[in-house]
């Protein structure tokens, strides 16, 4: 998979353009610097790198921008592509396809042969599936994914990717048959 060109990281760029152009910077903040994992070390979105790592023990800015885009390349080598994975469906016809979204989207549009990952099904896979076997998980846009794909390689399964940009980027790009949709988060 080709990784596109990201804008640089400063001082100056805000936690909100971070995670535009990062989406797992969240992550690696908290896994490396426990920050914005939790009510009590969370940061605003217009907060830049420089007033973050001044409020948290006066960390280097460097060291955290190196971090995130070390991360960043880490969530890279877990995805594969829409057409990537078109390909995988075409030919493995066995492929474990798992939704780690809601229930209701799941029940609304889902990629044909998926299976909705409930903890049940997570417990089967880890007791009895084949960890060497290629599984793809999605979600809406690819983010949430990243976390389950992790568990999932965490828990031996050696051929484990999410579908990069998830059920959203796979109808824009290989499957225009699937209705695309917003979620609307009620204020």
């Amino acid at each position: 998979m080709s990784t596109p060109v990201l804008p640089p990281l400063s001082a100056e760029t805000t936690l909100s353009q971070v995670l535009q152009s990062y989406p797992g910077a969240q992550r690696a903040l908290f896994a490396h610097y426990h920050i914005g994992g939790c009510s009590s070390c969370a940061f605003s979105p217009t907060e830049t790198l420089a007033q973050l790592c001044l409020r948290n023990d006066n960390l280097p800015v460097d060291e955290v921008i190196r971090n995130i885009q070390e991360s960043h390349q880490g969530d890279v080598k877990l995805q594969i592509t829409p057409p990537e994975f078109a390909q995988w469906l075409s030919d493995t016809p066995d492929l474990k396809i798992l939704d780690v979204r809601t229930r209701e989207e799941h029940e609304a549009v889902k990629i044909p042969n998926s299976l909705l990952m409930t903890q049940e099904l997570v417990q089967e896979a880890f007791s009895n599936w084949d960890k060497n076997a290629a599984v793809v998980l999605y979600d809406h846009t690819g983010s949430r994914s990243l976390d389950a794909v992790a568990y999932f390689i965490g828990h031996g399964f050696t051929n484990a990717k999410c579908l990069a940009g998830g059920i959203d980027a796979y109808s824009q790009e290989v499957d225009p048959s699937l209705p695309r949709y917003q979620i609307e988060i009620e204020a």
